[in-house]
């Protein structure tokens, strides 16, 4: 068992809280569908992306961090 790598436990705990949190990606998939045809490059969906994120992370967090102690 000593010279198993350690397995990143985040990435499992990511896949379980995506379900979680849908409202946010519907809102960044919409953006994205939205600013599809943007030549100018100065639409973004970055906000959304980042809420995303920081939603799977807040649930991510949580598990995470009692699975460390």
């Amino acid at each position: 068992m000593a010279d198993e790598e350690p397995v990143d436990q985040k990435k499992y705990f990511e896949e379980s809280c995506k379900p979680k949190c849908v409202k946010p990606l519907l809102e960044y998939q919409a953006c994205v569908k939205r600013i599809q045809g943007d030549e100018s490059g100065h639409k973004h969906c970055t906000g959304q992306y980042f809420d995303y994120w920081s939603c799977v992370d807040k649930c991510v967090a949580a598990k995470l961090f009692a699975k460390l102690k």
